[in-house]
């Protein structure tokens, strides 16, 4: 009897596993034709691409993984404006982080190379950012190397970036992949990219690694004093016109805000032929709409200054000055008294300064299409998050950033965060109507 019971349960045992294979089995085919399914949609490749690069460079940005010193990445001279520049700079960077390969400092250009061509000069990395300071702040992440810690006389394995349409985010994902797995290609001690911009390369990384990279570019002390010199010019105007001014070291800490006026010819040809291919409303803004939502924004303690960072080269309206609502004083640079700082500096430093300015602003005013206004509002968005702030929207924070090219409450700008979470920096590269705070 018992030898029957226990043939009975390995039966019993028999028949559930076959049960259970069955049921697997099914569970398998059925992923398997959702596989076939997916892989067929139209987009899904390129999200899996970015999912993939986006769990790869998060696994290693452990303190296991070291970014080798005899491996080097050679990219070409970094263009156009400087926060174009630095994007291309940080792509630069993820794209060595790919390839576990040390950056080659690039060279920056000085100048707005489609407006001074015969200006475009060359200047190195470090006579803007800090280079000893990145590498400590990114060590782990990313690290930037000199051409002088090349030891190997061998030519370089040079790699042509596809362009066009059928050069897509998949086909450049597979090329970057190759050359990381590829011994042959890996054995040349640098590996140099030739062809367009780094900006133009297309993105694989999530907004959080670029803003890691970010928060490594220190200006150089040279440039951050220029800064320093400008923003106490604007708290000491501030400090003048009212009775409520509080005094640090005999220095006023008045508020002021700082209003990024995008109404450069340039920006306005090319925000209307954006307006035009997007079929999107909400890119220019004329001089009186910006002063008309600055004027709604709530909570502003009057009499302030409105510092107006802007293109004085390009700016072919001379008013910027002219038709402000009572209580908001605005300076540009010569007004303010600030304009031999600038004037000694090429266009690029110029540029830099302006950014710092509107960093340490209390309240920031730009538009979401400008990259120049959306870095900032990144680091801006880092400094709210370190407090523990993820949404501004109804909040009387601290170092508030506003778009006001967008209407928001109350007739004001449109309040204004980063979104951390992105998958690409599409939004921040390109700028969008679509907002997080």
């Amino acid at each position: 009897m018992a030898s029957m019971r226990g043939k009975r349960f390995q039966f019993l045992g028999f028949y559930k596993n076959t049960i259970a294979c069955r049921c697997l089995s099914l569970v398998f085919v059925v992923l398997l034709f959702s596989a076939a399914f997916l892989s067929s949609t139209p987009g899904f490749s390129s999200l899996q691409a970015n999912h993939f690069d986006g769990i790869y460079n998060s696994s290693v940005s452990n303190s296991a993984f070291v970014v080798r010193k005899d491996k080097f990445l050679e990219v070409p001279q970094i263009v156009w404006g400087l926060n174009n520049q630095k994007i291309a700079f940080v792509r630069a960077c993820l794209t060595a982080r790919m390839l576990n390969r040390t950056l080659l400092m690039p060279s920056l250009s000085a100048s707005l190379f489609y407006k001074e061509i015969e200006l475009l000069e060359p200047i190195a990395f470090d006579k803007i950012f800090q280079f000893e300071q990145f590498n400590s702040i990114c060590n782990g992440f990313v690290r930037l190397g000199q051409f002088s810690d090349l030891s190997n006389p061998t030519g370089p394995f040079e790699l042509l970036k596809g362009s066009g349409r059928k050069w897509t985010v998949e086909r450049d994902l597979d090329q970057l992949k190759q050359c990381r797995e590829d011994p042959a290609i890996d054995d040349f001690e640098v590996i140099r990219i030739v062809g367009k911009n780094p900006f133009l390369w297309h993105d694989h990384w999530p907004v959080k690694d670029y803003a890691k990279i970010f928060k490594c570019l220190v200006l150089v002390d040279e440039i951050a004093n220029e800064a320093t010199k400008v923003v106490s010019k604007i708290r000491e105007v501030g400090g003048n016109l009212r009775t409520d001014a509080v005094q640090i070291n005999n220095a006023p800490l008045t508020p002021y805000i700082a209003v990024h006026m995008r109404i450069e010819k340039d920006w306005m040809i090319h925000c209307k032929k954006l307006e035009q291919r997007s079929k999107i409303n909400q890119i220019c803004s004329s001089k009186e709409e910006i002063m008309e939502r600055v004027a709604h924004i709530v909570n502003l303690s009057k009499p302030i200054v409105i510092y107006l960072a802007i293109a004085d080269s390009l700016l072919e309206d001379a008013s910027v000055l002219n038709g402000w609502k009572e209580g908001l004083l605005p300076f540009e640079k010569k007004k303010l008294g600030v304009w031999d700082i600038y004037k000694k500096h090429p266009y690029l430093i110029q540029s830099a300064i302006d950014y710092e300015v509107c960093l340490r602003a209390d309240v920031f005013v730009g538009n979401s299409f400008s990259t120049f206004s959306s870095l900032i509002v990144l680091e801006r968005t880092q400094k709210l998050i370190e407090m523990g702030i993820t949404r501004s929207c109804g909040l009387d924070v601290r170092w508030p950033s506003y778009a006001y090219n967008i209407l928001g409450d109350l007739g004001g700008p449109q309040r204004w965060m980063t979104a951390m979470s992105d998958s690409s920096l599409h939004a921040i590269s390109y700028g969008s109507n679509n907002i997080s705070c």
